[in-house]
Formats: structure tokens, sequence, C-alpha cells
């Protein structure tokens, strides 16, 4: 065992972002907890991304950083002067930060911490390592949540099959949203990205709800409103909150999801889960749950399935495409 918690009282995750990263870090916080119940779990978190661990009940306290306040000319002074509201949010010195992030601010902030032992991973980035005190070995080319649940490990603690995916229950929508449709009822698209060629098209999503005629589609994430869309579609763009996209992907019957940080909620609350991927590695950060499904350059596979040719393809999402995830959809909802 490379680290030793039996005499702690109290640990710091540091963990800010992004969205997906923080879905990622959940079972390996849970499994600390439940391995040391007496122990203090605090975690420093964008207050963007909050919602995603308020009300977890092996929690005690969430501190935010303010990473947008740390932008611009004077963003590096307001960073540095930020030590001390970190240090006034902590009831006393943690016995260890640990480091998931694995980025300069995140290294800073443990050492700001000033917890003795401070945990990172050895693919941390940008000099962070330098700020820690013990480095877990970690596969590069692991799944981010493998990567995450070598800390646990690193601790002496079981890491069992199924891991515990500890997300909030959500905020429901109001009902007029759905217009008298049943979310138990209806497939959830999340169709676009900030990242650059991960998005459908707009032409794209209305052939998809058009290809599922009958059956309702709610279209849920940012982006811009797209015209044509028939009459199952429920356009929900811009509109929905942290909480109720978390609510939403755990009522859906089926969700579809380009590679984005509400494609890991999904997967996490709700087994009926397709990624569609580009030229993310689906291996590394593809829906993690056994049970979830992965597209990419014309191919439907499971996590266990994914093959090193899908690594470092880079493949637009086609026209041709569109026809075979939904029917892809089509068929896991008869079954």
């Amino acid at each position: 065992m490379d680290i030793d918690l039996s005499g702690a009282s109290s640990v710091l995750i540091v963990k800010p972002s992004s969205l997906g990263d923080i879905v990622h870090t959940i079972p390996a916080g849970a499994l600390i907890s439940r391995a040391f119940p007496s122990l203090e779990l605090r975690w420093v978190v964008n207050p963007e991304w909050a919602p995603l661990i308020e009300g977890l009940p092996w929690l005690t306290g969430i501190i935010p950083f303010p990473r947008a306040g740390f932008r611009g000319p004077a963003g590096l002074a307001r960073f540095f002067s930020w030590r001390h509201t970190l240090r006034k949010s902590l009831p006393a010195k943690p016995d260890a930060a640990l480091d998931f992030q694995g980025l300069l601010r995140s290294g800073l902030v443990s050492e700001w911490s000033g917890a003795p032992v401070r945990v990172g991973l050895s693919d941390s980035r940008e000099g962070a390592r330098f700020f820690h005190t013990n480095i877990v070995e970690v596969d590069r080319d692991a799944h981010a949540v493998d990567r995450y649940l070598a800390v646990p490990r690193a601790m002496g603690i079981d890491v069992p099959a199924a891991l515990p995916w500890e997300l909030p229950a959500g905020d429901p929508v109001p009902e007029d949203w759905l217009r008298g449709t049943k979310t138990g009822d209806c497939v959830l698209l999340h169709p676009f990205s900030r990242g650059q060629g991960k998005s459908m098209t707009a032409d794209q999503v209305v052939a998809f709800c058009k290809s599922l005629e009958g059956q309702p589609v709610v279209i849920v994430g940012k982006g811009e409103p797209v015209a044509g869309l028939p009459a199952n579609a429920i356009d929900l763009l811009d509109r929905t909150s942290l909480p109720q996209l978390i609510w939403l992907s755990r009522q859906a019957k089926f969700v579809v999801s380009i590679d984005s940080g509400p494609m890991h909620i999904a997967a996490a609350v709700n087994p009926n889960v397709l990624g569609i991927h580009t030229w993310s590695d689906p291996c590394k950060v593809g829906p993690y749950p056994a049970e979830a499904w992965a597209f990419k350059a014309g191919q439907f596979f499971q996590r266990k399935d994914c093959a090193d040719n899908l690594r470092d393809v880079r493949a637009m999402i086609m026209n041709e495409d569109i026809s075979a995830i939904a029917q892809f959809v089509s068929q896991r909802l008869l079954m």
C-alpha cells in the first residue's frame, strides 16, 4: 500500500473541472469514503459543476474554485490571493490532498491546503508533480475512470466491478416543457458540443428525429435553434440547468449523446446510453459502464470491445451514420 490514510481524519479532493472528469472521479471518492467512513472529505470544484456533487452523502463540504475569475491580465494575482480563501474554508489542514486534476493550478492548491500528504498521478502535467509527495502510477492509455481508481487502489482499497456512480437525483423540468410526454417514454438527444468536429449538424438532428417518427425525442444541451424539427421532437436547447439535465438523463428511456460531459452524466445514471465519437478516443473517454454503448467510424461497441484501431481514427459524423444510429436506438427500445 503506497498511501496510508488509517490515521487520517480529513482529506481534500482537488478536481475543479471538467464536467465529465468530475463524474469520472466520483466512484474513487465514494470508495475512499466507504473504506474510511469517519473521514471528512471536502472537494475543490468550479462553481458551475458543483451541482454534480452537491448532496453526496459522503461529502463533508464543497469549496468553490472560481476559475472564471482567474482569467485575464489580473487573473494570476486573483488566483494567488484565493489561497487565503482556501485556507479559511478549511477547518484545519487536511491530512491529505488528492490531486485528480494534475495541472499546475491544482498542484498549487494541494500545497496551499497545508496537507502533509499530497497525492498526484504519474501523468500529471505543467509541473504539478513537483507539489506532490506521493505519485500514483497510472497507464496513460487507460480509461479516465481507471486512472482515477488507481488512487483508492494505492490505498489498499478493493475496487468492485459495480462502481458506486453516486450523482444527485436532479431537478424535474416543468411538465409543460414536455408537452404531456412522460420522460420515461423519451429518447434524450444531446447533439452539440463545444469541441470542434464533435457535433451533429442541424440537418442531422432533424434527420435523427424524423427516423424515430412516433417516438418522442427531447433535445438538450447548448446550441443554436434547429429549424424544421418534426412533431415528435421537443426542443429544450439552452433551457435546462445542470440538475435538470441529470434528472432528464436518469428518467429517459434511452440517451444518445455526442462525446461530452452530458454523455458521462447519462452513462452514470442510465444503463441505456450511446456515446458518439469522432476524433476522441473512446477507449479513454468513452462511456464507462459495461452496459453502455459507443459509436465511432461506423462501429457500435461496448467498452470491453473497444479496439486499438479506433483510438487515433478521426471520423466525421456522416449522414448515413444518423440512419444507422437511429436504427440502433429503435432496436434497443424494443428490447
